[in-house]
């Protein structure tokens, strides 16, 4: 199986032959990502100006939790000062004023490609910063208001910081019941390895359809496709620099690695079960018995195999 990137490789792709001048035609592609979110690359005005734009159903709540303070410290330079129409966030790339060194371009390119990632990112720095904050507390066991991020439909991330920790919940649903059934095995796995032996990841807890305890003030939907994964994030987990950068990217895509492994091992066990019948048939074929008839030499003369 291969490994999901953080940023978006048709966006890289594609800023990467622009900003290396390999082409300069004409351009507007529209380009899926995961969740929902869709981006729009163009040369509206002239083929050296080149947008890049992002329209997400959760944009607005990311925004409540500072999304657009983000967007000014990663890309203050390159953000329009108003968005595409339809859009939520578009950055301006002017391809004559590029950097010439070349890493600090492919840092650029790389910076672009992760917006999503850094859309998402909000919730999670502000959380984190708020643990921070009640460390130093004289208030007893303080924590903050939920944050709530529904960036699939009927599937969102809630995210809470305490004294001690931040507690992040993902809810998922199975529309598929073979996926029901995967899904449960790996959501269990989650938990269960971390009590064998990754003693120093999260405290992982999971549970079909009753939510955790955090979300039981929220009216959500009670259904069986309905699954709750929460993880228990130390301070040890997101300390200032690459090891909160890491936590956030990894946590973002767990429920597309999630997804993505189910429709892997289905794929692998209809393989399996297409080369076991293939073998079965190979049995059956060679203990097929000959059936007695009579044949004929050349010359005509009728005969009888035993």
């Amino acid at each position: 199986m291969i490994l999901l990137d953080y940023n978006n490789a048709i966006i890289q792709d594609v800023l990467t032959s622009r900003l290396n001048g390999e082409k300069t035609d004409a351009l507007d592609m529209t380009v899926v990502d995961f969740d929902g979110v869709t981006y729009e690359i163009k040369t509206p005005n002239r083929k050296t100006e080149l947008y890049v734009s992002l329209r997400w159903g959760c944009y607005q709540e990311l925004v409540q939790f500072g999304a657009n303070a983000i967007l000014q410290r990663e890309y203050a330079e390159y953000l329009a000062a108003s968005p595409e129409p339809n859009y939520d966030v578009t950055l301006v790339i002017d391809l004559e004023t590029v950097p010439a060194d070349e890493a600090t371009r492919t840092a650029l390119i790389q910076k672009i490609s992760l917006l999503k990632r850094n859309l998402l990112a909000a919730p999670f720095e502000q959380a984190f910063s708020e643990q921070e904050q009640y460390e130093d507390a004289d208030k007893p066991n303080p924590s903050s208001p939920l944050m709530a991020v529904h960036y699939r439909e009927e599937e969102a991330i809630y995210i809470q910081s305490k004294h001690d920790r931040v507690t992040v919940i993902f809810s998922t649903t199975f529309k598929d019941e073979t996926d029901k059934i995967f899904g449960k095995v790996f959501l269990q796995e989650f938990v269960d390895v971390r009590r064998r032996r990754a003693l120093q990841a999260p405290q992982v807890l999971f549970t079909t359809r009753e939510p955790p305890r955090e979300l039981a003030h929220l009216n959500l939907r009670d259904s069986d496709d309905i699954s709750y994964l929460t993880f228990v994030l130390s301070p040890r987990h997101f300390e200032k620099g690459d090891v909160r950068e890491e936590t956030i990217s990894r946590i973002q895509i767990f429920r597309d690695y999630l997804h993505y492994h189910i429709k892997c091992s289905k794929a692998y066990m209809h393989t399996r079960m297409r080369a076991r019948v293939r073998d079965f048939l190979k049995v059956l074929n060679r203990a097929k018995p000959e059936i007695t008839a009579e044949k004929k030499t050349i010359s005509g003369k009728s005969f009888v195999r035993a």
